[in-house]
């Protein structure tokens, strides 16, 4: 959990978060009014330490930003176990390390119940609640600080899980655009490559150059083999191929050294083959056919 000062916290691939302290903060007042103890604090874990940064009912500032480091103190052992732990008397408990006495002790506190806040295995924060008076603290503020951990646990699966769905969005998206980019690069690499035909003497380099042409579009479209019942000539490929490419009738002609008219007559032709009724739908048409990429 990494508060943040505008109250989300920035992910590094670019996704926002709520801030978890803020889900925190709530709980702590929850369990501040259903307790009835004058302190209630806690903070998240980052590697195994409680970073205390929530505070309610404090007097002094000797507890804030305190790190408390794995296994030391109460919340060190309550991360270390994975399990509530307690103190009634914190001066002279002799199950705890006293690395923290002098904040502790100078907020003045005795009781002191920790209760981690456990997901997937892992303990992602602590909350405490503390008495100034030295006693056990009963079974029913126990019970209430272990609903509370829960229901935080709760809060932070969910967006943890909305973060994984928007992080796998975000990758697939990612992946279509790049794909998007790769397919309208080949399919200008394929009309490139038919006007270069076009200017080849030779007519067998002519027949090889047009064979991996056809090859490139059968790749790109996912087709396997073009159907046979639909067959357009060279020339009305290669208009096709400028018109997929956002041409116009003058651009397509000017790149193939035709006349408009001529492009336009050679369009008109692959439209009837392909059953077509615009230039938009003839493209599409060959395309599926495997005829254009």
């Amino acid at each position: 959990m990494t508060p943040a000062a505008d109250g989300v916290s920035h992910l590094s691939d670019g996704l926002l978060r709520p801030s978890d302290g803020d889900a925190l903060r709530a709980e702590l007042r929850v369990l501040s009014s259903l307790s009835g103890l004058p302190v209630v604090f806690g903070g998240p874990v980052h590697a195994g330490s409680v970073v205390l940064n929530e505070f309610v009912g404090t007097r002094t500032d000797g507890m804030r930003g305190l790190v408390v480091a794995p296994s030391s103190g109460l919340g060190g052992a309550a991360v270390a176990t994975g399990r509530p732990r307690s103190v009634a008397d914190y001066r002279s408990a002799s199950t705890i390390t006293h690395h923290y006495d002098v904040p502790v002790l100078g907020e003045g506190l005795r009781a002191v119940v920790a209760v981690p806040v456990v997901l997937g295995g892992d303990v992602r924060a602590v909350l405490y609640v503390a008495n100034r008076d030295s006693g056990a603290i009963g079974d029913r503020i126990a019970d209430e600080m272990v609903q509370a951990a829960r229901r935080l646990g709760t809060e932070l699966a969910i967006r943890d899980e909305v973060d994984r769905r928007l992080r796998l969005r975000a990758v697939r998206e990612t992946a279509t655009t790049a794909d998007a980019v790769v397919t309208e690069q080949l399919r200008e690499l394929h009309t490139e490559l038919r006007d270069i035909t076009q200017g080849v003497s030779d007519a067998t380099a002519r027949t090889r150059l047009r064979a991996v042409s056809e090859k490139l579009a059968r790749l790109v479209s996912g087709v396997a083999a073009p159907d046979a019942a639909v067959t357009l000539a060279p020339r009305e490929l290669d208009v096709l191929a400028h018109v997929a490419l956002g041409c116009t009738n003058l651009e397509a002609a000017q790149r193939l050294s035709l006349r408009a008219e001529t492009v336009k007559s050679y369009l008109r032709s692959a439209m009837t083959k392909l059953g077509a009724h615009n230039r938009h739908e003839a493209v599409v048409r060959a395309r599926r056919l495997g005829l254009l990429p």
